[in-house]
């Protein structure tokens, strides 16, 4: 018996207890963010409680045992409401080809930046920590903005096609170009894969279109132990997954085309589905995989090189806010916002990731491409992103509110836009 207990000591806790102390950080998030008013996000609160109890900390829990899976399903959740959410008129129009552009300028300018700081490291591991450099965490950026009451103006309008670039270009730049295959190779993997996915999104589509029963078991069994829509929505989640690892690309591109599928799908007759899904993975799958990736932060070594964690933080600010901020205030597309603090507050914005950059450290290391120590500091810098640039871009609007205001005459006050909004 003693050496089964010390068996068991060694091996670390158990999967069960990993997810109470999971469980129970889940719980505490929004409750110490709502104490602090909102200025630090539930994401980074997350993270801190996995950074407390992880192996790099108290060790009360760790990712064996399924917890990994667990927090790989919280991924997949995460992107699939990240790609629901994603409005394809954004991608579009004058602004929308602004952003792209923006964001391939964002990509080259980190590319360099990177590879001048760092040029002894390989040409591959420059691209990792460039693409996530150049993220946007518009899932989390959306309650912010929304919050704030500017969504429906027009900077809440260049967030959202800023943030739908900077959510989607980054996952196709994983699949293209942090793979051993050739780029060319690359790309045609990643087209087939789209014809892939999108014959699995039409099956349902056509089903729903051709035989009207099968709308309407949906709805029967929408409710109570069936649940069939959200049943439904997870086997479509696992498909893509699934068909993402056979053509040996990043899961998290499966998630996303997953959502894409889905917000059209919905948009055909089945509105109750977003709220169920929202629950499962706001409440239950995407806490644990943020709590899991901040236990794989190993906090003594961001601590021991303060300088790297700030530079990273700084260069995320530069690489991304910077060609944002200059593309609003040179190039034309018919949309500018006309004040400095707006263009100053969509640049912070636009430069705040966290999400993606936790995905593309994930690939990195277990590609081999970056170390342990590396991706910790670079998810700890994405991590003060969330905390700092969406706090300062708040301070600025309410310091400023009626120079705000007088860029937007035709837009009503709102008196919950300052820096004190919940």
């Amino acid at each position: 018996m003693v050496l089964l207990a010390e068996a068991s000591s060694e091996s670390g806790p158990s999967a069960i207890v990993s997810l109470f102390w999971i469980a129970l950080a889940a719980m505490a998030a929004p409750l110490i963010a709502r104490l602090l008013r909102g200025y630090v996000p539930d994401v980074v609160v997350l993270l801190l409680c996995g950074m407390a109890i992880g192996p790099f900390g108290l060790h009360w829990a760790d990712s064996a045992g399924g917890v990994d899976l667990l927090a790989e399903l919280g991924l997949g959740m995460l992107f699939l409401l990240a790609g629901y959410e994603l409005d394809p008129a954004l991608l579009r129009g004058r602004s929308g080809r602004l952003a792209w552009s923006t964001w391939v300028c964002c990509l080259l300018f980190a590319l360099a930046l990177v590879a001048l700081s760092a040029p002894e490291a390989d040409f591959t591991a420059h691209i990792a920590v460039a693409i996530a450099m150049t993220s946007t965490a518009l899932g989390t950026l959306l309650p912010i903005v929304k919050q704030a009451g500017e969504l429906d103006r027009p900077l809440g309008r260049a967030v959202l096609a800023h943030g739908a670039v900077g959510e989607l270009a980054p996952v196709v730049a994983m699949s293209l170009l942090l793979t051993s295959r050739s780029v060319g190779a690359a790309a045609v993997i990643l087209v087939l894969f789209l014809m892939a996915a999108g014959l699995v999104g039409l099956l349902p589509r056509r089903m729903l279109d051709r035989v009207p029963g099968f709308g309407r078991v949906l709805t029967e069994l929408s409710g109570g132990t069936a649940q069939l829509p959200v049943r439904a929505v997870f086997l479509l989640l696992m498909i893509l997954m699934a068909v993402a690892e056979v053509f040996d690309l990043d899961v998290v591109l499966g998630a996303f085309a997953a959502g894409v599928i889905l917000r059209r799908l919905i948009a055909a007759g089945h509105p109750e589905v977003g709220p169920s899904l929202e629950t499962v993975g706001y409440g239950v799958l995407i806490p644990i995989f943020f709590v899991d990736s901040g236990m794989g932060i190993d906090i003594g070594a961001v601590i021991g090189e303060p300088v790297l964690w700030l530079a990273f933080v700084a260069s995320i600010g530069v690489a991304r806010g910077m060609p944002v901020w200059l593309s609003e205030r040179f190039v034309a597309h018919g949309a500018n916002l006309a004040s400095g603090r707006e263009r100053a507050r969509l640049a912070l914005y636009a430069a705040t990731g966290l999400p993606i950059i936790v995905a593309v450290t994930q690939v990195a290391t277990g590609a081999g491409l970056m170390g342990q120590k590396l991706a910790s500091t670079l998810v700890a810098a994405g991590a003060t992103t969330v905390l700092l640039f969406p706090l300062i871009a708040r301070v600025i609007g309410g310091t400023g509110a009626s120079g705000q205001r007088s860029g937007n005459a035709a837009q009503p006050a709102d008196p919950g836009d300052g820096p004190h909004s919940p």
